[in-house]
């Protein structure tokens, strides 16, 4: 299916069935509300077909161009049918799973995704090593059936809800880095795993501490090769940087216009407005190509870091308008709508932060596609 009869296609069915999809502003308002939301919209879609284009027919897709499901989440997130972290979770992992798993594994998990029925989470970041992957220490070790972890991970968005975890862990000595480090597909009801929420300072627990103590993981659960971790690394990362963007970008420019319809007459400058549309354009443009190199098979690599700078400064940019629009209505956080733009405020003091910080997105720039020194 071409990209303008897909496009077509879905607008109609969101305005058919547009009141099935709405959340329900009491249950959204939490993050459980919207973890279950995000899976009814996904099943939805999935049983629909829409949710199955522009994946291959061997993990459950109906085949096509990645543009296509990047609409998807664009039309979903403009539409505020949902938020576009949970639900573009399926965009870092799902492509990752579908190159590096066994193909029979890939088969069997990648349609649970699709439609909602799991929800995975990505087992990255540690205590003390933060953007530093090659850094870190939660170890892998071989038993006679697979494998045994034991060590800690922080910062992993949703994994209370996780299904199951793509997780890197240390099989060779720290000292040999990146090429000590292997990627495995672990089941997050398995015993020695406690998932320990984190409360931020917009007053959600969208992030975790994992611990891992004994788990033992099955042989067949291996992405890719033995110490191959930093490549299946290096492939979700771009990922994260790409059509999950991608639609985060589109969710932005909705709550622009919300701001603009709620600020009273003359309390946006236009020149500060116009500064932010300038930076939101701007990153569209830049996430379009992305989306395009996608489209042509092209491997994407650390010149989406690019893509992910000018996000972070969109974001912050756009909610540094809210003080000014909205006044009292951010600080006290009386009704709903103040509270929920408040929440976004100081969510957006974080876009420069997660997903691998500005420093590290320009450490990458400088050293991987200016050559501006070596890559340690």
């Amino acid at each position: 299916m071409e990209l303008a009869e897909f496009r077509a296609g879905l607008d109609r069915w969101l305005d058919d069935n547009e009141a099935a999809l709405r959340p329900d502003p009491d249950k959204s308002a939490t993050l459980d509300g919207q973890m279950a939301h995000t899976n009814t919209v996904k099943r939805l879609a999935f049983d629909a077909g829409w949710m199955r284009y522009g994946w291959p027919a061997r993990v459950g897709g109906l085949g096509g161009s990645p543009l296509l499901r990047g609409y998807l989440g664009e039309a979903l997130a403009a539409r505020r049918l949902i938020e576009p972290g949970p639900y573009s979770l399926t965009e870092v992992l799902a492509p990752t799973m579908i190159d590096y798993a066994p193909a029979q594994l890939a088969a069997e998990m990648v349609p649970q995704l699709l439609r909602g029925e799991e929800t995975w989470c990505q087992g990255f970041s540690e205590p003390g090593t933060g953007s530093n992957l090659g850094a870190l220490t939660c170890r892998a070790t071989r038993t006679e059936n697979g494998w045994r972890i034991n060590g800690q991970k922080v910062w992993t968005s949703y994994a209370q809800y996780a299904d199951r975890c793509v997780l890197l862990s240390r099989t060779g000595t720290v000292e040999s880095a990146h090429n000590g480090i292997t990627a495995l597909f672990v089941d997050m009801d398995s015993p020695g795993i406690t998932v320990r929420p984190l409360q931020t300072m917009h007053d959600v627990a969208e992030f975790c501490e994992v611990f891992f103590d004994d788990v033992a993981v099955p042989a067949d659960r291996l992405l890719g090769a033995e110490g191959q971790g930093w490549a299946v690394a290096m492939d979700i990362l771009p990922f994260e940087r790409s059509t999950a963007l991608w639609h985060r970008g589109a969710y932005l420019h909705r709550r622009l216009q919300d701001l603009l319809d709620a600020a009273p007459d003359g309390s946006l400058s236009p020149r500060d407005v116009g500064a932010v549309l300038e930076q939101m354009y701007a990153f569209r443009a830049r996430s379009r190509q992305t989306q395009y190199r996608l489209d042509a098979g092209e491997r994407l690599g650390p010149e989406t870091s690019i893509d992910k700078l000018m996000l972070g400064i969109a974001e912050q940019s756009l909610y540094d308008l809210v003080p000014a629009a909205l006044g009292p209505a951010v600080v006290s956080a009386g009704d709903r709508e103040g509270r929920a733009w408040r929440a976004e405020y100081l969510y957006s003091r974080a876009a420069t932060i997660y997903g691998g910080s500005s420093e590290i997105q320009r450490n990458i720039v400088a050293r991987r596609l200016l050559d501006l020194g070596p890559d340690r």
